[in-house]
């Protein structure tokens, strides 16, 4: 019973899901550090700061920091130095978060890996002549 139980939830549809507001999402995020997966590997990591500021990096040591914000029933992300903010659909679900981009539905699908209550190892900027 538990099995089948768990494979509906498996093929459930996001379309019978509620993404998460700005108050589920905040209360959810806040002071961690998420890290997400793509296609099997790891993606990147995005630390959730006070007053919905973010810092994300695809863990090369580079870090953009930004801020979020509802619009609809999504969670955009503005990041410094970037003018078209980044508008995704979170859900949460057994396991974690699952990320929906929505400025390209089609396109990626995220799912969080594990969280983390250490803040990312960001390098500073780089010198040269």
């Amino acid at each position: 019973m538990i099995k089948l139980l768990f494979f509906l939830f498996l093929a459930t549809p996001l379309a019978a899901q509620s993404p998460m507001d700005a108050d589920a999402f905040e209360a959810y995020s806040q002071g961690k550090t998420l890290y997400f997966g793509y296609d099997g590997s790891i993606y990147g990591a995005e630390e959730y700061l006070p007053n919905r500021r973010v810092r994300w990096s695809v863990l090369d040591g580079k870090c953009q920091d930004g801020e979020w914000y509802q619009d609809g029933q999504m969670i955009c992300f503005v990041y410094i130095g970037e003018s078209d903010p980044q508008c995704w659909s979170f859900y949460q679900r057994q396991g974690g978060l699952m990320a929906q981009f929505e400025n390209d539905p089609d396109l990626t699908t995220l799912f969080e890996i594990e969280p983390s209550e250490e803040p990312m190892v960001c390098l500073g900027p780089e010198i040269g002549v």
